[in-house]
């Protein structure tokens, strides 16, 4: 990067390490650190709650997702906004009025000790892995910036969120996410421009999305009920339904966000927040993806995305094959090209027979370039002894680091490590948090004073901080990071939205049964997950169901035997 981009980065990243440091009011009593003694205003924690999905791997993973299969994914939310409605008037009252720290505390009042630490167990082992996935995306980043490993960059990261999330606490996390919403929502825009802008001359916007269409990356609706499909209408209205009611109804680095709400209605209208604008943001970041997808069909793409693997293959011994492959790949880009030139003259024209042959050819030429990729990415993975590898979370990075002018380059990057820290820093305060109180508080220390439980705070803050970054390095090579972080979720967040239904729409449920149909919920998640095809979305209905139907058998099993006993005692007597 040039001096400027690097001034910039630093710059910016100082000013919100700062800023954070700064915000350290009240951060001495546990109140104030974990819930920011519920002084936030509703728009804020709104902001906070949207910014904590908002991460690096939206500008990273999700993109690269738009990039590679179009604006399909866009179903994956389909069920958001009604998630909202439902958690505004079930799960939101309840939280807000227990005047808990976690969403796993009230478990405890509801059921038991050992329902609430099971299920605060699993949060912090989902999570724990999800911040790594975080971690990893602005890690590729600076890998490329900086020539270092995926080890290295990803601690880089994770220091300065750790830093500040250590002395500012929620406070601090919430309000350095409405800054860096800000910083990403212009990114976002800068590379739109930046797309549209690196097209040939004449080649229109609207020919690039022709062409886009042409490969179905415009296609947002699939009607069809597969099981086994990982993005269709009905999967993102049914499973996303019962994802997004555990993710923001009872992961605790959600549950925070509005539990520092003024009041409950601020806390309703804090959540709401995201059934409005997060589908609509969505939409612009698969475009970006789209949009740098059309802008790589005028201009040439190297043949794997990543720079560091491309030199690691051109040094080794697989040296000759890779090179037969970039010959490959430079005539069928040619090909490609040509098609697509062809197509836009064609729209010119205004030969409509001309523009439909022209743009019902271009798939063929397109399924060229990417057979050719396909080998480059195997011939990788084999030279590597076979380990996993995509370069789909190096497109956008690749895309910002050799297309955007000097300054811009160093904003964007800003925008993508800032995101990453910032949610890390939301979910590592979350982690903490559970920890703290759902283990040590609960298990090892019932009576301290405040500073010691924010000192063992501090230092859980730490250790999951150093946590993360080990599960960035695997995660990085997993596939797209937005798959991969809910993939991740996908296994836990069924069984645990479960048993708060269980909690909230069952009274006759029992702690044993919710124990029991927790355990049963996890087993069949892993079972579906080992031995079937079907999509990781699906999980969480599989591990919602499966909880509240053991649940409630054993719930009534358990009290038709304590009856039994009862009227035995009663007869004996």
């Amino acid at each position: 990067m040039h001096p400027i981009d690097w001034t910039i980065l630093v710059g910016f990243t100082a000013w919100i390490v700062y800023d954070g440091l700064k915000r350290t009011k009240d951060s001495q009593e546990l109140d104030g650190y974990f819930l920011a003694k519920r002084s936030i205003p509703w728009w804020a924690a709104g902001i906070s709650v949207m910014a904590t999905q908002l991460s690096a791997i939206t500008m990273i993973g999700t993109t690269g997702q738009g990039y590679t299969d179009g604006l399909r994914f866009i179903q994956f939310y389909f069920g958001l906004p009604l998630a909202m409605i439902i958690l505004s008037v079930t799960l939101v009252p309840f939280f807000y009025r227990s005047r808990v720290y976690t969403a796993y505390e009230y478990l405890e009042q509801r059921f038991d000790a050992k329902t609430r630490t099971f299920t605060s167990l699993l949060f912090l082992i989902s999570r724990g892995m999800s911040c790594g996935a975080v971690v990893s995306a602005p890690a590729v980043v600076l890998s490329l910036v900086l020539g270092w490993n995926v080890t290295a960059t990803s601690l880089l990261i994770v220091t300065p969120a750790v830093v500040y999330t250590m002395f500012g606490g929620v406070q601090a996390v919430t309000w350095t996410d409405v800054k860096i919403m800000v910083i990403v929502v212009f990114g976002l825009l800068a590379v739109i421009a930046v797309a549209v802008l690196g097209l040939p001359e004449g080649i229109a916007a609207s020919d690039a999305l022709g062409l886009a269409a042409a490969t179905g990356r415009l296609r947002s609706f699939d009607f069809s009920f597969d099981l086994t499909s990982q993005y269709t209408f009905w999967s993102g209205m049914i499973a996303g339904l019962f994802l997004f009611c555990s993710y923001f109804g009872t992961d605790q680095s959600q549950v925070q966000r509005y539990l520092t709400a003024r009041s409950l209605d601020e806390a309703r209208r804090s959540l709401l927040v995201s059934a409005y604008w997060k589908i609509p943001l969505q939409i612009v970041v698969l475009l970006v993806g789209v949009l740098v997808f059309a802008f790589y069909v005028f201009n040439r793409p190297p043949l794997l995305f990543s720079a560091t693997e491309q030199e690691r293959l051109v040094a080794g011994a697989a040296a000759p094959a890779y090179a037969s492959l970039q010959t490959e790949f430079d005539t069928a880009y040619e090909n490609r090209r040509r098609a697509a030139a062809d197509f836009a003259e064609s729209r010119r024209s205004g030969d409509s027979s001309r523009v439909g042959a022209s743009q019902a050819g271009f798939p063929d030429r397109h399924g060229e370039l990417e057979s050719v990729h396909a080998k480059a990415l195997a011939l990788a993975r084999d030279s590597d002894g076979g380990g996993p590898f995509t370069d789909v979370n190096y497109i956008i990075p690749t895309f910002i680091l050799t297309q955007l002018p000097i300054g811009l380059i160093g904003l964007l990057v800003v925008a993508i490590v800032m995101a990453a820290t910032d949610t890390i820093a939301g979910e590592l305060n979350s982690l903490s948090t559970a920890t703290v109180i759902d283990f040590y508080r609960r298990w090892f220390r019932p009576e301290a004073s405040d500073a010691h439980y924010l000192g063992v705070s501090k230092a859980a803050t730490g250790l999951w901080g150093v946590f993360a970054s080990i599960v960035a390095v695997w995660a990085a090579e997993l596939g797209s990071l937005i798959e991969v972080v809910n993939r991740f979720g996908s296994f836990f967040y069924g069984s645990i939205l479960g048993v708060f239904i269980l909690a909230v729409a069952f009274p006759r449920a029992t702690a044993n049964g919710a124990f029991v149909g927790l355990i049963a919920g996890m087993a069949s998640v892993a079972w579906a997950a080992s031995f079937t095809s079907v999509a990781f979305l699906w999980h969480n209905v599989i591990g919602a169901l499966v909880v509240v139907i053991v649940g409630l058998v054993v719930s009534a099993a358990t009290q038709k035997s304590k009856i039994k006993g009862q009227k035995l005692e009663v007869s004996q007597k």
